[in-house]
């Protein structure tokens, strides 16, 4: 093992030596972070700066430490929705400011060979709603030449007055992406962004190339065949683009997905692993001796995964019958002030998906799609059905409970049921676009259900927690 490579392994297993406690999940607010940076006022490691204010007035400052003549800025959050960078950044800050432990020649080296300016929030109005786009319904990341939004201003002047030689661009993707046409997640993507149309690379973009082919060797060994490539055409609008354009070595990490990890705290984790290793490598100039090969065979993302796929299921419709598979997705929903989320399910494909791959599947051969049954009530208020045992209405082939009571802004349920408010009762199984609730049969015995694209098994307990819908 080089030394190198121990280096990254002490990391890794000391990673929650450094984990910031205080951030837990990815729905944090603008005030969360601000408690973090307000803790390290008076800190002489760091010099402190409010750059400026959203379009709503939320202060956006950088957090600057280390001494040395490289400049990397680093900001995060440009997307409102996009928060395990910002996990991570902290997390590597706590990481800056360890003493007296193993890796005090590596924080040395970093701290006196870089400046480092971290933005650890530039979109807070659109995390205070956990939306992509800022208070004005702008993409930042499309706004690079017209400018229209204040966070938008605040990171082009922050480019032109610093000067970075490097830049790190921290996002996260719809995670789903696959790592080419194979069944693995593309859990961490690099991109080194184009410049020009004819995705030329010049000294900056080398550059680039270089530092993430050291991050991509590094996670090989946590997360093997599961890095991808964002596409690299070239985006006019982008500011990626458009820093590497103006001189700033520009590296983008896009955090994917990877199945049991729904708040993205693993890849959190390999964010600040990424990260390091990406400033020890400009700290000591050893990216410099990498070549470009690498980075060029990491496989381009894909859309070849779905969160749940059924296959080989027969159907029987008007007397017909015929054999599909089910892509299913499972769209988050921010509720209880975009503090929190449930999942409501669509299945996105339907018919021969033999050269797609599920995170979950299930294969359906010998058993039929059904239509569940519907059970009618007359409630006054919702809390009134849990007066049922839902696994026992499951195992009679129920899936639906119609009521005459109506939503009132209320979209899911801890019941495995898909509840119909203001909706009448299906008369035909789901297809494609719809919301994926149905049974399995096998000899006229109803033997699976799936609710709201999350699959029961009736033969076995009742899971503790559900997902079910109302609409």
């Amino acid at each position: 093992m080089n030394q190198k490579s121990a280096f990254h392994d002490s990391l890794y297993n000391s990673y929650a030596l450094f984990q910031e406690k205080t951030l837990s999940n990815r729905r944090f607010k603008h005030t969360s972070v601000q408690t973090l940076i307000g803790k390290r006022i008076g800190n002489p490691a760091y010099e402190i700066k409010k750059v400026g204010e959203s379009f709503e007035g939320r202060p956006i400052h950088y957090l600057k430490t280390g001494t040395g003549p490289r400049k990397i800025l680093l900001w995060t959050q440009m997307h409102g929705d996009e928060a395990t960078a910002t996990m991570a950044c902290f997390d590597i800050l706590n990481f800056l400011e360890t003493e007296n432990d193993e890796f005090d020649e590596i924080r040395k080296l970093i701290l006196s060979e870089t400046t480092l300016y971290f933005v650890p929030m530039l979109n807070p109005d659109g995390a205070e709603r956990f939306q992509r786009r800022n208070a004005q319904n702008i993409d930042i990341n499309r706004d690079a030449l017209q400018l229209q939004a204040p966070e938008s201003r605040i990171l082009k002047e922050l480019q032109q007055s610093l000067q970075p030689e490097f830049g790190f661009n921290l996002h996260d993707k719809n995670p789903r992406y696959s790592v080419g046409n194979t069944s693995k997640l593309a859990t961490i993507s690099f991109l080194a962004t184009a410049y020009d149309q004819e995705k030329n690379v010049n000294t900056v973009r080398k550059k680039a190339i270089q530092v993430i082919s050291g991050m991509n060797r590094m996670l090989q060994n946590y997360i093997p065949d599961a890095v991808g490539r964002w596409n690299e055409d070239h985006e006019p609008r982008a500011f990626g683009d458009n820093i590497q354009k103006w001189g700033t070595t520009l590296i983008l990490i896009e955090s994917g997905g990877y199945v049991g990890d729904p708040e993205k705290q693993y890849i959190r984790k390999l964010n600040f692993m990424s990260i390091l290793t990406a400033l020890d490598s400009i700290a000591d100039n050893s990216y410099a001796q990498e070549g470009q090969e690498d980075y060029y065979k990491l496989p381009e993302n894909s859309r070849y995964i779905f969160d749940f796929l059924i296959r080989n299921a027969m159907v029987n419709e008007e007397g017909k019958t015929y054999q599909t598979d089910l892509g299913i997705d499972r769209t988050e929903v921010n509720y209880d002030n975009a503090t929190k989320f449930f999942y409501r399910s669509k299945i996105e494909d339907y018919g021969d998906l033999s050269i797609y791959f599920g995170s979950e599947e299930f294969d359906a051969t010998s058993y039929t799609l059904e239509k569940g049954k519907t059970l009618s009530v007359s409630y006054s208020e919702i809390s009134q059905l849990d007066k049922f045992d839902p696994w026992e209405l499951l195992k009679e082939g129920y899936t639906y409970i119609k009521t005459d009571l109506t939503s009132e802004g209320i979209f899911f349920t801890n019941l495995p049921l898909h509840i119909l408010m203001d909706k009448a009762a299906p008369t035909s199984a789901p297809t494609f676009e719809d919301i994926p609730t149905f049974i399995l049969t096998k000899n006229r015995a109803v033997k699976f259900a799936v609710v709201n694209g999350f699959l029961y098994d009736l033969s076995g307990e009742a899971p503790a927690f559900n997902n079910g819908v109302i609409e």
